[in-house]
């Protein structure tokens, strides 16, 4: 039954991996009355449930390599941890360079990530070519390759956490969509969903994509904008490796990894204007498909065996925002830019430490706070696709 309490010590809006994460992690540090609303029918059906699932050490700026140093051994003790198989697959990440201002980048990218501890290795078009036999990457100058780096299943971390917080007494709905937030001053009073009135006044603004309509409720404006990716699976191709890794073509923002028995394959439209459609595009699903064919004929033979599309929640410098905002008790952890399922973890982990103890202890991401955009501190990251 979908019963709304009528008072909560904090509302989480957003049943992806954010919300589920940081539920999980305000209950485990004992705070009581938390409830998390998610509009849609099922958690995890929002973008978390439409990513690739890729999850990744290889990033270029020192915040984004330290949020996955934090976040993927979490994924690694999951079961362990939360009792919940997600099936972590470590296959690898080979990002291909095919011009040179991408091989140079890369050359820094891998120096700071080898700093940071994480082994990411340099190699050259040679070694691109003879470790892709499958593939046509006679223009590979060089590519980077990490192999802990690989696939991991949403719906179960999604799940997973979630299940381990209704344990903890975190009320979880479904169906309860978010039509307004009463302000009292500045300071949170209470949220209006479909299921009827919360009084609060602590909110977690954890809706990805649509952080940015949610903030207006409250009278914060957010610079996440709302991005269309899509991907397609394929049947089966026995030609393809049980060990092949992540493929990304750099330039082309095209990857690959193993679905199945068979691929699952997507690529960035670079002309897709920010909305929240999210039906296929079959013209460019075909531009897709044309693409794949020509890094890897093997493609042709399949058939498709499913697509669809999610948002990315873009901001300005492809970095998320974590914290304070300037309505009190209104809280954001949005801005993942394309890879907030892989740093859900450590997000929600940090959140409840921001939530409860006024500091980031885990790790230091004061710096991806609200201000930075007015004050013009933006961290530019390279690697997102």
């Amino acid at each position: 039954m979908n019963e709304l309490p009528n008072t909560a010590d904090i509302v989480i809006i957003g049943g992806g991996v954010m919300g589920a994460s940081a539920a999980y992690h305000l209950a485990k540090r004992g705070m009581k009355h938390i409830v998390l609303l998610e509009k849609e029918n099922f958690f995890g059906q929002g973008a978390t449930g439409r990513c690739a699932g890729g999850v990744r050490y290889q990033f270029s700026t020192e915040i984004n390599v330290k949020l996955s140093i934090e976040s993927l051994p979490m994924l690694e003790r999951f079961k362990e941890e939360i009792g919940q198989d997600v099936s972590y697959k470590q296959c690898g990440y080979l990002l291909v360079a095919t011009n040179e201002k991408d091989a140079n980048t890369f050359k820094r990218n891998v120096e700071l990530q080898n700093k940071l501890g994480v082994p990411t290795q340099l190699l050259s078009g040679d070694e691109v070519r003879k470790r892709l036999p499958l593939m046509k990457f006679d223009d590979a100058l060089a590519g980077t390759f990490n192999q802990k780096d690989g696939i991991v299943d949403p719906n179960s971390v999604v799940m997973g956490y979630i299940s381990a917080a209704q344990k903890m007494g975190v009320k979880a709905l479904t169906d309860a969509e978010v039509l307004g937030i009463t302000l009292s001053g500045d300071q949170v009073e209470e949220v209006q969903t479909t299921l009827g009135i919360i009084k609060t006044r602590m909110i977690l603004n954890a809706a990805g994509p649509w952080a940015s309509p949610i903030g207006k409720m409250a009278g914060v404006q957010l610079p996440v904008v709302p991005l269309r990716r899509q991907m397609f699976t394929t049947s089966a191709l026995k030609e393809v490796p049980a060990d092949f890794p992540f493929v990304i073509d750099f330039a082309k923002s095209l990857y690959f990894h193993r679905e199945s028995e068979g691929l699952l394959i997507g690529m960035s439209n670079h002309n897709e204007q920010p909305g929240f459609d999210q039906n296929v595009d079959e013209d460019f699903e075909l531009t897709n498909l044309d693409a794949a064919i020509e890094r890897m004929p093997v493609v042709e033979k399949a058939q498709r065996a499913s697509h669809w599309a999610g948002l990315y929640e873009v901001t300005p410098d492809a970095h998320p925002i974590f914290g304070n905002t300037n309505t009190n008790g209104f809280f954001v952890c949005t801005g993942f830019s394309g890879h907030g399922f892989m740093h859900g973890p450590i997000s929600g982990k940090l959140m409840s430490e921001f939530i409860l103890d006024g500091k980031f202890s885990s790790l230091d991401v004061s710096m991806l706070d609200l201000k930075r955009f007015e004050e013009s501190r933006l961290i530019q990251e390279y690697n997102v696709v």
